[in-house]
C-alpha cells in the first residue's frame, strides 16, 4: 500500500476499521470552551499534537518539494485534507446538553503545523444552534473507531473561558477502563460484535468534562 494511504486509512476512513481495533494514532490534546456573554457556547477550540510516527507519514505524504519539510502550502493541504474528511466524524467532538447531542458546525478553517517532529492541528468548532450552559453540559473528544487515542495529560488540558462559568461547577472525569470492563461483563460480547464503531464502549472510557450550570 502507498504511503499516501496512511492518512487516509487513519482519518479519513477510506478503509473499513476492525470494532476490535486498538489505537494506531495518539493525540496529545488540548480543548477548551468559550462561554458567550448570554451564557451560550460560543466555541470550542483545540489544539491536537500528533505523535511523531504518525507525522512522520503526513511529512511524507505532503511533502512535495521533498525538502523534508511542510511548506505554507503544503500545511494548507493537510488542514484542507483533515477538515473535508473528519466531517463525518464530527471532528471527535461529542457534546450533549442535558443528554441530548449538541450539533457541531464545520470548522472554517484547520491550520496545520509542524514542529519537533510532530505534527499539530488546531482549530474550532461551533454549534450548529444556539446552546445554553443550562443543567448538564458534557464534553468529549474521542474517536468511536477506537483507531485514534486522544489524551488529555492533564485536567487543565480541558479548560473553560468565559464569565458564564462563573455560576457552574465543572469536573473532568477519567473513566478506568478496567473498571468499565469489570462492571460491563455481561454486556462486553455485544459491545464489540453487534456494534461494528465501537461506540458504546468509547464513550465509557473516555475522558471528559461535565459541567453543571
Amino acid at each position: 500500500m502507498k504511503r499516501l494511504m496512511i492518512l487516509p486509512i487513519a482519518m479519513l476512513s477510506l478503509l473499513p476499521v476492525p470494532a476490535l481495533a486498538h489505537p494506531h494514532i495518539f493525540i496529545d490534546a488540548k480543548f477548551e470552551v468559550v462561554a458567550a456573554p448570554d451564557g451560550s457556547i460560543a466555541e470550542l477550540r483545540n489544539v491536537w499534537r500528533f505523535d511523531e510516527v504518525f507525522s512522520s507519514s503526513v511529512l511524507l505524504d505532503f511533502d512535495k518539494n521533498g525538502n523534508m519539510t511542510l511548506d505554507t502550502g503544503e500545511l494548507k493541504a493537510v488542514g484542507k485534507t483533515v477538515r473535508n474528511s473528519l466531517a463525518q466524524y464530527n471532528y471527535y467532538t461529542n457534546v450533549t446538553s442535558n443528554g441530548k447531542a449538541v450539533a457541531m458546525a464545520k470548522p472554517e478553517t484547520i491550520q496545520a503545523d509542524y514542529k519537533d517532529n510532530a505534527l499539530i492541528l488546531t482549530f474550532s468548532l461551533k454549534p450548529e444552534q444556539k446552546t445554553f450552559l443550562k443543567g448538564t453540559t458534557i464534553f468529549g473528544i474521542y474517536d468511536t473507531t477506537l483507531y485514534t487515542a486522544v489524551d488529555f495529560a492533564t485536567d487543565s488540558d480541558m479548560a473553560t473561558s468565559g464569565e458564564a462559568f462563573a455560576r457552574c461547577k465543572r469536573k473532568v472525569v477519567r473513566p478506568n477502563p478496567k473498571e468499565i470492563i469489570a462492571q460491563n461483563q455481561a454486556t462486553l460480547t455485544s459491545m464489540f460484535f453487534n456494534d461494528p464503531m465501537g461506540t458504546n464502549y468509547s464513550q465509557l472510557v473516555a475522558t471528559r468534562l461535565e459541567v453543571q450550570c
